[in-house]
């Protein structure tokens, strides 16, 4: 948990005093991380990505093979994404120093393998599920030990999936208070109107935090929420309420919506933040919407595109919101936020205990 100096404003004056700073607490590295997606990374080819300004390099070999080096060359520290596969190996692109998945130095091309090379550079626990490619960016001792995570309904034939691939510039604990608060529904009232949330119940245990919620709506619901939901019929108060549940599972967070009592979610996302500077001011997000299909075969796809705008309209709501709660932090220097939600306090609680603090910070 990082500790800083903070201002505090209350009553018309400021004091200062030592408290916890969630803002300036970074992301857990010992966890799996989504850096891209699978299609990003094509055979014999490599592209560089950053967690928490770390450079990393992603390389798939021309055989498939995939692994995640450190993006600095051991030689003159250039990027080894600007370099060459070849067969199972990265090249260099300024002199052709060569590297393997362990990320040694196996050939320098004007010394040749029998002479002694220096050392190499890091290498990074690298795994490839649900369409995305994950690292271990933390201690990678700890990777074999450290839970992967479940998409179960991924590879489920009555799911539709849609990826979420896109970067918001905030620190990272601010789109996590965000899903869990669905007190915020006022702020999508163009898109759903209006909806009042009804706090259901909290269960929390080690790691995780789990919040009930259901809803009453007051106006017409969106094309984009019916064609997600289905077909509901009845007075509100003769039906069985619908119910949505959000987990946060350090550092991933999970949501499901069941419509009127159903066994399955019609909804199911995944998603989770991924610091990308330094100062883990700029997360990207990757994310799965697994929606389940009507019982008519392949309606679905035909009203595809209307369930993308609807999520698009949604999520960029709530890119818009945090953003601006970012530059307020930034303004004011400190968290001056009154917090009265005791779901949001719970979530606080569990990230400064998970996280860690932010070198950027103390170095400077």
């Amino acid at each position: 948990m990082t500790s800083v100096t903070s201002i505090k404003q209350g009553q018309g004056n400021q004091t200062q005093e030592r408290i916890p700073d969630l803002r300036k607490t970074g992301a857990n590295p010992d966890y799996w991380y989504p850096l891209a997606r699978s299609g990003d990374v094509k055979a014999g080819k490599v592209i560089g990505r950053r967690f928490a300004g770390d450079p990393i390099a992603l390389v798939r070999t021309k055989s498939g093979k995939l692994f995640a080096l450190e993006d600095r060359c051991a030689h003159r520290q250039v990027p080894l994404h600007v370099g060459v596969v070849d067969g199972e190996e990265i090249q260099c692109g300024y002199h052709g120093w060569r590297f393997d998945c362990s990320g040694s130095c196996v050939n320098i091309p004007y010394v040749g393998k029998s002479k002694s090379v220096p050392r190499g550079v890091r290498s990074y626990p690298c795994r490839e599920a649900y369409g995305l490619i994950f690292v271990f960016p933390g201690d990678a001792a700890k990777a074999d030990t450290v839970p992967f995570p479940e998409i179960n309904t991924w590879d489920d034939p009555k799911y539709k999936t849609r990826f979420l691939d896109d970067q918001v510039t905030c620190h990272y604990s601010f789109l996590h208070e965000n899903l869990m608060d669905m007190n915020h529904q006022f702020l999508h009232r163009r898109i759903m109107s209006k909806i009042k949330t009804t706090y259901l119940g909290l269960r929390e245990g080690d790691g995780w935090v789990e919040v009930d919620y259901t809803f009453a709506r007051e106006g017409k619901t969106p094309m984009g929420e019916k064609f997600i939901l289905g077909k509901r019929t009845g007075r509100e108060e003769d039906r069985v309420k619908d119910k949505m549940t959000i987990r946060t599972q350090y550092p991933y967070q999970i949501l499901k919506f069941w419509t009127e009592g159903a066994e399955h979610p019609a909804l199911d996302l995944w998603i989770t933040y991924v610091p990308v500077d330094s100062k883990q001011r700029i997360n990207h997000t990757f994310g799965l919407i697994n929606v389940r299909k009507p019982s008519i075969p392949g309606i679905i796809h035909l009203f595809w595109p209307i369930i993308v705008y609807f999520t698009n309209g949604i999520f960029g709501e709530d890119r818009w919101i945090v953003e601006l709660e970012q530059a307020a932090f930034d303004e004011q220097g400190a968290d001056w936020n009154q917090e009265i939600f005791h779901v949001v306090k719970k979530v606080r609680e569990l990230m400064l205990e998970k996280g860690v603090p932010i070198p950027a910070y103390y170095t400077e």
